[in-house]
């Protein structure tokens, strides 16, 4: 990884995302093999990692007894910061929490709770900041926000690594990779993985649209097919079945197809139905 550069991190439940996160943080270690971050050995530098990284955790793990700034306040102190009121007035004011300064972390709201999380990961200034499916039920709105938030700091220089299950966070994405049994199955950017995963795709338009994609799973050659808004995506391998199911669709004629390039949607449920052994897996490489 380059610095600036966001990386997301992809795979499914127990595919080792979080042991990966976590033995970077060297907060455990491999039972085997080896490996860097920040060009320093995890197992034996693991202290002159620590310093230089933040680290969010899917549950939030700050005082809910003590309010933003107190919880600041101790995360300086631990980081044993030159200026640490200084420090707390900026990266309250950069993240947006000044009316909530003195509002308990228990009464915070879940997007306002994963702010704080943020701003205590990086009031140290790493220079890698791990985030571990940091907008988990969140809404909508305090996702797009905390995203922005990542992609301001990733401006100014700080290499972010996040696991993410939605793939609109993958998209914002500069590179992501995808993780099967601890294995580096595919990575590039979000559009080289969708281009290079050689499925076929087509959407249609028209009436009953459940019911045609309840057809289409059941028939040869589709490895996917869903209903997205007023569009049913179809997706599969093999050019040729994929096309005859649609065509033996009954009452098919009432759908109007074409076909498009897949979404990363596609490609991640794609690469979900593989069995583990079909899949090609790459070296796991310097973390940044």
């Amino acid at each position: 990884m380059t610095a600036g550069e966001i990386c997301g991190f992809l795979g499914a439940n127990g595919s080792g995302k979080t042991t990966t996160i976590r033995m970077l943080c060297g907060l455990i270690k491999p039972d085997g093999g080896g490996g860097t971050c920040l060009g320093l050995d995890i197992v034996r530098d693991a202290p002159r990692i620590r310093p230089q990284i933040g680290y969010m955790t899917q549950r939030f793990s700050f005082y809910e007894d003590l309010t933003v700034a107190e919880n600041l306040d101790f995360v300086a102190g631990v980081y044993e910061l030159d200026n640490p009121r200084e420090a707390v007035r900026a990266i309250i004011d950069r993240m947006g929490l000044v009316d909530r300064t003195n509002q308990l972390a228990g009464e915070l709201s879940g997007g306002w709770k994963q702010r704080l999380a943020l701003a205590a990961c990086v009031l140290h200034k790493p220079k890698l900041l791990l985030l571990d499916e940091p907008t988990a039920g969140v809404d909508a709105k305090a996702r797009r926000e905390f995203w922005d938030l990542i992609h301001d700091m990733a401006v100014d220089g700080l290499t972010v690594l996040v696991s993410t299950h939605y793939m609109d966070e993958a998209a914002r994405c500069g590179r992501i990779v995808y993780l099967s049994d601890g294995k580096i199955v595919v990575q590039g950017s979000p559009d080289e993985v969708a281009r290079g995963s050689g499925l076929v795709t087509y959407e249609a338009t028209g009436a009953d649209l459940d019911l045609a994609a309840r057809k289409l799973r059941k028939m040869p050659g589709v490895e996917a097919a869903a209903v997205f808004g007023s569009a049913l995506h179809a997706a599969g391998m093999d050019r040729t079945a994929l096309e005859q199911a649609i065509k033996s669709l009954e009452g098919g004629g009432a759908l109007v197809w074409h076909e498009v390039a897949p979404e990363l949607e596609d490609v991640f449920i794609h690469l979900l139905s593989k069995p583990v052994e079909q899949q090609a897996s790459q070296p796991v490489k310097d973390a940044a």
